[in-house]
């Protein structure tokens, strides 16, 4: 069964946030990715400003993970205090992911097309009929993470 975990993002701040989380809850981060170390993309290019910031970063608390990134310069113009969170889905297969992915999407706006990863998920993201932000994932257990 599929499971839910808060996403959040920053304009610029997210390390700082997740340091102060991490000082809160405790722990250890179990992800901290930055935009600089994306392979290079013809369609997604990473200014020298943005290649430092925090592309993705995960905090497990307890059965849960607090995730979280920083906006890219290309995303920028949409986000707004009040939509810089999104809810998370992990399916437990590719046919799950499919199934959710397309229920969310449905009366709503795909912003990213469910699709294999070069971080190795199978992917996409959704905002939903009601304007709540979605991403739905998943990630097989028989592939090596990059």
């Amino acid at each position: 069964m599929a499971t839910t975990n808060i996403y959040l993002t920053f304009n610029g701040n997210c390390e700082e946030a997740f340091n102060f989380y991490k000082s809160v809850f405790g722990g250890e981060f179990s992800h901290v990715a930055r935009f600089g170390e994306m392979p290079p993309d013809e369609s997604c290019q990473v200014s020298e400003a943005e290649k430092n910031k925090i592309m993705h970063i995960s905090l497990p608390i307890g059965s849960s993970v607090l995730m979280g990134s920083d906006t890219g310069e290309q995303w920028a113009t949409s986000f707004a205090q009040g939509n810089n969170f999104s809810v998370s889905v992990s399916a437990d297969s590719k046919a799950e992911a499919e199934k959710l992915f397309g229920g969310l999407a449905k009366y709503g706006q795909i912003t990213m097309p469910l699709a294999d990863t070069f971080w190795g998920s199978y992917f996409g993201m959704i905002v939903d009929q009601f304007a709540i932000n979605w991403m739905v994932g998943f990630d097989d257990p028989s592939k090596e993470k990059k």
